[in-house]
């Protein structure tokens, strides 16, 4: 049976509510365009487009946007180079490249979070999800074990932490993508009770502040960031999944980037 692009696009978003400025949109892309081959990825970089090209997808499902803003293509990048060498390669590709951001953060529960639950194998351990954040329990285990087991799941090579070290912690808050800053992280230490926060990412002045307050004044309170795209990769890594077991006629792939920072 053979889909269209707005058909995939349709059945992504089917009984989901959008904001009126969503950022989710296809372009460039038709929605009549026949699909030959799905990749799905956290971002459309440079390497994500040459991939889904050798493998013959002419479909693109990005998280974030393509082109470095979270509100689409900035004035200051019109002549930049780097632009329009990228530009270009998308344009002679023929690619569809749709941005699934704000539906998939709505689906219930969330679809990002559930594929870094999934990842991480602690999707049992939930006892609370918000569309925000999800309270765990998980075995007790002391926060450095934690990050050393969150580095063995999700095969990254570091995360950052905030706190002891050895304290040992159980009530877990999860949050993915930009969602590490004051609100909402910091109240979950308050109102859930939690002894440890991870997240993807948020201001260094902000929630880590407040954690190394907290440990001085002698609080068990602990932070671990993944980064952005370590936190929200799992999600469009379960997206193909999900599609692939609905449309097993469609070369489906999850193409998983490469880092963005090295550690010297």
């Amino acid at each position: 049976m053979t889909m269209t692009i707005g058909q995939i696009v349709n059945h992504l978003t089917k009984g989901i509510r959008t904001p009126n400025t969503t950022v989710d949109l296809l372009n460039p892309g038709h929605l009549d365009t026949e699909v030959q081959g799905i990749v799905t990825a956290f971002c459309a970089s440079q390497y994500v487009i040459e991939q889904a090209i050798s493998l013959g997808a002419n479909f693109i499902i990005t998280h974030e946007g393509i082109f470095y803003s979270h509100l689409g293509i900035q004035e200051c990048l019109r002549h930049d180079p780097v632009f329009l060498q990228k530009s270009r390669l998308i344009a002679d590709s023929g690619l569809g490249i749709y941005r699934l951001h704000d539906a998939i953060h709505r689906y219930q529960p969330d679809g990002v979070m559930v594929g870094l639950l999934q990842a991480l194998d602690w999707h049992t351990y939930v006892v609370k999800q918000q569309p925000a954040f999800a309270i765990l329990t998980i075995p007790a285990m002391e926060v450095k074990e934690v990050a050393e087991y969150i580095k063995a799941k999700l095969h990254i090579r570091y995360v950052r932490v905030a706190g002891e070290l050895s304290m040992p912690c159980e009530r877990v808050g999860i949050m993915v993508g930009y969602r590490g800053g004051t609100e909402p992280a910091i109240p979950l230490f308050l109102n859930e009770n939690v002894d440890l926060i991870i997240a993807g990412e948020g201001p260094e002045w902000e929630t880590p502040e407040y954690v190394k307050d907290a440990v001085y004044q002698g609080r068990n309170k602990a932070l671990i960031m993944l980064g952005h795209a370590e936190s929200e990769a799992p999600g469009m890594k379960y997206l193909a999944d999900v599609l692939s077991s609905q449309f097993p006629t469609i070369p489906i792939h999850f193409i998983e980037d490469r880092p963005v920072f090295q550690i010297l």
